[in-house]
C-alpha cells in the first residue's frame, strides 16, 4: 500500500454576521416601508382575483416600473427566480434600472 500525501490545511470561512432582528424591525416599521409592502400585497390580491397567479405557484408580481409605492403602476406575473435578483454594477447598484 502506498504512503499517503499529506493533506492540505482547509481554509475556513469566516463566520457569517448574525442577524439584527431589532434593526429589521426597525427598518420595516417605517411608514414607507409598510406602504410599499402594503402596494405589493395589493398588486399580488389583484393578480390572484384576475386568475394570473396562486398560492405557491412560484410565481411575483412585477412592478414594471420597479416603483412599488405606485398603487396602480404596470404589473406583470414573472418567475420567482426572475424578479429576485438583478444585474449589479460594482457598487451594488442596478445595471439596467428599468429591469
Amino acid at each position: 500500500m502506498a504512503p499517503r500525501a499529506p493533506q492540505r490545511p482547509t481554509a475556513k470561512k469566516p463566520a457569517a454576521a448574525k442577524r439584527n432582528y431589532r434593526k429589521e424591525q426597525t427598518y420595516d416599521s417605517q411608514p414607507h416601508v409598510k406602504k410599499k409592502r402594503a402596494n405589493r400585497n395589493l398588486a399580488r390580491r389583484r393578480a390572484m382575483r384576475a386568475g394570473l397567479v396562486q398560492k405557491g405557484d412560484g410565481k411575483d408580481v412585477h412592478h414594471v416600473n420597479g416603483n412599488a409605492l405606485k398603487k396602480n403602476g404596470a404589473t406583470k406575473v414573472v418567475a420567482a427566480s426572475k424578479n429576485r435578483s438583478y444585474a449589479r454594477t460594482r457598487k451594488a447598484g442596478k445595471r439596467n434600472p428599468y429591469a
